[in-house]
């Protein structure tokens, strides 16, 4: 029995052999493919990618096969290929119940402008005034448009060709790569503070469907990532084309909010990478306080960004939203954690430890981007207290203001002064960490010399300046206020930062961040419990 066995084995060895041997190079090259793709699952989506690992279950299917033949051929373990079969069985009917619940999802969207007049019928939203309802339509407009034109403008991730940013570059170094910009225009949005401008944005998102490839992102935070990637593909002759085919892998529809440009090296390298992101297909929609022709105004070799302004003219339909309206002050403002007044450093302690509660406050360390750490004189319990000088006096950015709200999610600011020409610089930095705050949903308890307004009155745009009334032989130079600070950049951000101060302040700010909160820590004890128990 034994040598009839041992005959029949190798009968069917000698088969496998035979039908195999043309295609045991393609099968470990699809090993190698199913190893990656699997290790890739234990991976942390992005907010605003949720299935971007997600490959078409008919992918699993050709994939599993794959495996199925590689084990057969080289006499593999069953138990394993049986498990593994399971597994991918279970991940399969998993994606497609995602894709079967996305697209219920998605039927039950209809743009921004139903999903606006639904929430203002159900008491979610005030009824907001005619330039809102004018951009909604715009918004709206670009959504039907993206419908349509979903097929052409290569928005289904599913279908979407998966090839990265860096093959991509190396690709087109032997084949010239044809320019593919989309046939839908993007939208930029601009107007004064408090508009609405980020609401809309979100409106608009949220409405997109669950399988497009899309990103939504603060411009501080999407050059941020910009700037770690360049220094991720040193060495490479054109870096910003491999990042901008790396963005627009991950996103075809990008929607920046508060696009401002204050920064040289941002202004020196926005033409050629969004020249590349344009190339590639992408869509931007953008929301900013400047219109396009007044971006980075009296900047350092402006004329070296003016390129990228006619190219954002040129692939963006340009939206004014003419508000008067500031929405954020028709909260009901109260003092809430900002105190004016001076020597009140012992007062703003008993109010960090109120917070900190039980908790011992002691120095700690916050790890930013790039592997750096940044002192955090005290912390405890999510909250952190800094004197202003530490935080805004020295040479501080974005990065390390995002680094400490991914780690606190209360800061506490000792001394915040009136702002002039002597301390431009440290104004630059609170008006960023403001920003950073802001977006990242944080709690700011303060004390400061003045009111939000009074901090930046001696900061002024050069329009501002020139209506001063001239000099006559009543009004001389010695009557000038030696700490006006005329900077234009600095004259209109100051306006969306006194209009953030005040809602971080209001009733109804300060009761969504404690809900948060509370929400958080709830999810933390439950996972602590179920860490116990396992």
């Amino acid at each position: 029995m034994r040598a009839i066995a041992r005959s029949i084995h190798q009968f069917r060895s000698a088969a496998l052999r035979r039908q195999t041997c043309n295609y045991s190079t393609g099968f470990v090259r699809r090993r190698k493919l199913l190893t990656n793709s699997y290790s890739g699952l234990a991976h942390e989506l992005p907010n605003n990618a949720k299935f971007d690992r997600f490959p078409h279950p008919a992918i699993f299917g050709s994939r599993a096969l794959s495996v199925d033949a590689v084990q057969v051929a080289n006499g593999g373990n069953l138990l394993f290929l049986a498990a593994l079969s399971f597994w991918w069985s279970i991940w399969c009917i998993v994606s497609s119940v995602l894709l079967v619940l996305g697209s219920m999802a998605d039927a039950n969207k209809g743009g921004p402008l139903v999903e606006y007049e639904r929430r203002i019928a159900a008491g979610e939203l005030v009824d907001g005034d005619a330039c809102q309802v004018g951009t909604l339509r715009e918004l709206q407009r670009l959504y039907d448009e993206l419908v349509q034109s979903a097929d052409a403008c290569r928005l289904d991730r599913y279908t979407a060709s998966r090839k990265s940013g860096r093959s991509r570059w190396l690709w087109s170094r032997f084949i010239p790569q044809s320019s593919s910009v989309a046939p839908v225009k993007g939208l930029y949005l601009y107007g004064g503070v408090g508009t609405g401008k980020t609401m809309l944005m979100d409106l608009f998102f949220d409405q997109l469907q669950c399988s497009w490839r899309k990103k939504r992102i603060h411009f501080h935070d999407f050059m941020l990532n910009v700037h770690i990637c360049l220094r991720k593909h040193q060495g490479v002759e054109d870096p910003l084309e491999v990042v901008a085919g790396e963005i627009s892998d991950e996103a075809i529809l990008l929607c920046l909010d508060e696009f401002m440009v204050t920064d040289v090296a941002d202004a020196l390298i926005l033409n050629r990478l969004f020249r590349h992101l344009f190339n590639n297909g992408v869509i931007l929609v953008a929301t900013s306080n400047r219109a396009p022709d007044n971006l980075y105004e009296r900047g350092l070799q402006r004329d070296l960004f003016l390129p990228f302004i006619a190219s954002l003219k040129e692939r963006c339909a340009v939206h004014e939203i003419g508000s008067a309206v500031d929405y954020r002050k028709l909260t009901s403002a109260e003092q809430g954690f900002y105190f004016v007044g001076k020597d009140l450093s012992g007062f703003l302690k008993e109010k960090f430890q109120e917070l900190v509660g039980d908790y011992e406050a002691h120095p700690e360390e916050a790890e930013v981007v790039m592997g750096r750490t940044l002192k955090v004189p005290l912390g405890a319990n999510g909250c952190a207290y800094f004197p202003f000088e530490e935080l805004c006096d020295r040479p501080m950015g974005a990065a390390d203001y995002f680094g400490l709200c991914k780690k606190y999610h209360t800061l506490a600011l000792e001394g915040v002064p009136i702002f002039g020409l002597h301390n431009r610089t440290a104004a630059y930095r609170f008006v960023t960490l403001v920003d950073v705050m802001y977006e990242n949903k944080g709690r700011l308890i303060c004390t400061a010399e003045g009111t939000p307004f009074e901090l930046f009155e001696r900061i002024v745009t050069i329009s501002d300046a020139q209506q001063v009334a001239p000099r006559t032989s009543s009004r001389s130079r010695k009557n000038d206020d030696s700490e006006l600070c005329v900077d234009n950049e600095l004259g209109f951000a100051k306006d969306r930062t006194i209009s953030r101060l005040t809602e971080m302040n209001s009733k109804e700010y300060l009761e969504h961040h404690a809900a948060a909160l509370e929400e958080n820590n709830s999810h933390e004890d439950l996972n602590q419990d179920e860490t116990v128990h396992a």
